[in-house]
């Protein structure tokens, strides 16, 4: 007689993805500038820590808020008491108007139509209880964030359908590719619940156009679908093109009949304050629909993952001084603008080049040239080398789906500008020795081939593969 579950003995968690492993091999050996200065340096997390000042010294100036004090009182007991699921009134009305600010102020967002939940990994994973059953399915745009196979699957029995996404056309979404992926659902006999995008998107960073969400919605239109809007990223847009909200969309779109209404309730919106405040350890996230059935099923599943009520009272008051938000959101762009260049140019100094992006705490990296062979065991070797040699933490292509090897994200944003350009320092070293290594093994083939006339057929053909190779990469 089995003592366990199914599910606390199946291997579905996606936690031998290599982007969970390279996390495992840095809490081995973690760099630290005076302790561990040979240690790995992290840049597969993407976390914001460019901003902490900005939220430090506002908890400096507002001791009270920080000591869960109310005009000069304690209200330490009125917090520890139990809250309701719904959430706190003044916390929901603070998150929307930053939400709407974080946008432009382009859009805006009922409080009665959002759920709180503890961080976007419970938002999206409440989704899909509350729009999909076990064996069911969502299409996902590749590359994707690893994370949403344990998100997204490991508990709800979803299945992922990729939508393939190349860089052809700097990875966007297609008509045709979306098509695809629906006839691919159905010969495996899933029946396809909705999309699910990332905007801006992980790990490549770039913000979805208006002519893509667009035809996002004509898509959930014309097969009855749902639409989740994954935009925890929302804040993090440094440069043009500006980030667009699905829910601008909606706004925009004028031709709204009343059959064409209900599309309103099958698009739906994750948040949270990981990314754009930098706060994961608080664990907030949010789900916004106007589906009324789904926001009351997902309040209820909130009591699985509610917000404690000391972390809502204190960014409540945060969140509502204007003049902070204001402020952060600014200066917290162009803090990432910065260091973003940073990167960029690091990368070049190297000899590496990036998609080019405007949001997000990372870059989608090309390191295709770097490759021995266009194939995925190739790119394995490479990120191998990267983390043991060159000790650096970076997520590989395959671990997010992409279909061509040689794609990896790397991370900027959780570390100091020294630690930065120390990695750079480590990959450049590491491209200059790779190439020197490289030249030796033609020079050294040349000298055997002049050594052995007799076998110049061969070597004729040789050369060849290696000139095709080098062309393939």
């Amino acid at each position: 007689m089995k003592l366990l579950s199914r599910k606390a003995t199946c291997n579905t968690h996606g936690q031998d993805s290599s982007y969970f492993l390279g996390w495992q091999e840095y809490e081995k050996n973690p760099y630290d500038e005076v302790l561990n200065p040979k240690g790995i340096i992290q840049m597969g997390l993407a976390e914001n820590q460019l901003s902490f000042d900005l939220v430090e010294t506002w908890l400096a100036k507002n001791p009270d808020v920080a000591g869960f004090k109310r005009d000069g009182k304690s209200i330490f007991r009125e917090l520890a008491l139990f809250q309701d699921y719904h959430g706190l009134p003044s916390f929901k009305k603070a998150l929307v108007d930053f939400m709407a600010e974080s946008r432009g102020n382009r859009v805006t967002f009922d409080r009665n139509h959002i759920v709180l939940t503890a961080g976007a990994t419970s938002a999206n994973e409440t989704l899909m209880f509350c729009l999909a059953d076990q064996g069911e399915a969502f299409l996902l745009p590749t590359p994707y964030y690893p994370g949403f196979d344990r998100d997204l699957k490991w508990r709800t029995g979803v299945e992922i359908v990729p939508i393939q996404c190349t860089s052809s056309n700097n990875f966007q979404v297609t008509e045709s590719a979306l098509q695809e992926a629906h006839e691919e659902a159905k010969k495996r006999n899933l029946r396809v619940k909705g999309v699910l995008v990332t905007n801006p998107s992980n790990p490549l960073g770039t913000t979805m156009s208006r002519n893509e969400l667009n035809m996002l919605i004509d898509f959930i239109k014309d097969k009855d679908m749902h639409l989740i809007s994954d935009e925890i990223y929302s804040g993090t847009v440094f440069s043009s093109p500006g980030f667009v909200s699905i829910m601008e969309i909606l706004k925009e779109r004028n031709d709204l009949k009343d059959s064409d209404a209900q599309i309103l309730n099958r698009v739906h919106v994750v948040y949270s304050l990981s990314k754009d405040l930098g706060l994961p350890g608080f664990r907030v996230g949010a789900i916004y629909s106007e589906n009324d059935i789904v926001v009351a099923a997902a309040t209820k599943m909130s009591s699985f993952g509610l917000v404690s009520s000391q972390t809502q009272y204190l960014l409540s008051a945060m969140l509502g001084d204007k003049k902070f938000t204001r402020n952060y959101i600014s200066e917290n762009q162009k803090r990432l603008k910065r260091r973003q260049k940073m990167l960029v140019s690091g990368l070049q100094k190297a000899g590496i080049n990036c998609l080019k992006t405007n949001a997000g705490l990372f870059s989608w990296v090309d390191m295709r040239h770097l490759l021995h062979s266009n194939t995925f065991e190739a790119e394995m070797e490479l990120w191998k080398k990267i983390v043991y040699e060159v000790r650096l933490n970076i997520s590989p292509g395959s671990s997010c789906h992409c279909t061509e090897p040689g794609w990896f994200r790397v991370c900027f944003a959780n570390m100091s500008e020294d630690t930065l350009n120390l990695a750079m320092k480590r990959l450049k070293n590491f491209v200059a020795d790779s190439n020197d290594k490289g030249c030796s093994n033609i020079r050294a083939q040349s000298s055997g081939t002049s050594r052995r006339k007799s076998l110049s057929n061969w070597v004729f053909r040789l050369s060849s593969r290696d000139r095709r190779e080098q062309e393939e990469r």
